[in-house]
């Protein structure tokens, strides 16, 4: 049998829609584009470097397919695969490191950060990638990854993207979160997901704030419940980061390469604090 892809009554047909980014934010992604295609000495694309850029931002911001977007600007698929992934490394590139943002915010005379983990869900894998990426706490299949925000709710850092079944403990571990807490001179409210990460000698050298985690077998005092209220208030601007960074869309359902996700996540990154701080 022979597939037809050809549009019903042979005519191809564009719609506009409405791209709900600042133009601070377009012209910023064409700037970087400039510079990189100069450093590279190749100053040709099929598209000029602003066009490429809002190209770019309606796959993220709206998760309009590149198929979709390709034909409608007559320019082939694989080569605006190539342009977004391009883009998103030039803005991966960017995002500040873990060390870097917390001495930034430190001479900014900041006391604490906001630490939390979420999930990101993503399409089912194949073998062992499979399990792997399914997290029992959300009950879905995603990639977690931890943040970073000021007191404000400001993003200002994003982990590496692990598997779904990465516990937030874990994953603070393995990025040595509270040396460089120490290092800078900060400390950081979280949840109880983050409970046993940080263990001094010393109470008074705590550096993570968890609050009390109740058991079967123990429960909270009153004075326990009223001390889970503080930090429990002071971490609400964390979601407000969450909240912006989940603005765009392509992470409703992430389709990439999951070892491409990080870089991705990164990406959104400096975009959200671009379109927040505008």
């Amino acid at each position: 049998m022979t597939k037809n892809n050809t549009p019903a009554e042979g005519v191809s047909l564009v719609y506009q829609c409405r791209l709900n980014v600042s133009t601070h934010t377009v012209e910023y992604m064409a700037g970087l584009l400039r510079e990189h295609l100069k450093a590279i000495k190749s100053p040709f694309r099929t598209l000029p470097p602003a066009r490429i850029a809002l190209l770019v931002l309606a796959n993220l911001r709206h998760d309009q397919r590149v198929l979709d977007l390709a034909g409608g600007n007559d320019v082939p698929e694989s080569t605006l695969r190539r342009w977004r992934d391009e883009m998103i490394g030039l803005l991966a590139a960017k995002a500040p490191r873990l060390d870097r943002a917390l001495k930034k915010i430190a001479k900014r005379d900041g006391e604490v950060v906001l630490l939390d983990g979420t999930l990101i869900p993503t399409e089912r894998r194949t073998g062992a990638e499979d399990r792997r990426n399914y997290s029992g706490k959300h009950h879905r299949h995603g990639l977690h990854f931890l943040a970073l925000t000021d007191e404000k709710g400001r993003l200002v850092w994003i982990s590496a993207a692990r598997p779904g079944r990465t516990h937030d403990a874990k994953a603070a571990r393995h990025e040595h979160i509270v040396d460089h807490l120490k290092a800078a001179g900060l400390g950081a409210l979280a949840d109880l997901g983050f409970i046993g990460v940080d263990n001094p000698d010393d109470p008074d050298d705590l550096v993570i704030v968890t609050g009390y985690k109740a058991t079967r077998t123990r429960k909270l005092t009153p004075g326990q419940k009223e001390a889970n209220r503080v930090p429990a208030a002071g971490r609400a601007p964390v979601e407000h980061g969450f909240a912006h960074l989940k603005n765009w869309r392509v992470l409703t359902k992430l389709r990439t390469n999951p070892g491409r996700a990080t870089a991705l996540l990164r990406a959104l990154l400096v975009l959200t604090n671009i379109e927040v701080n505008r």
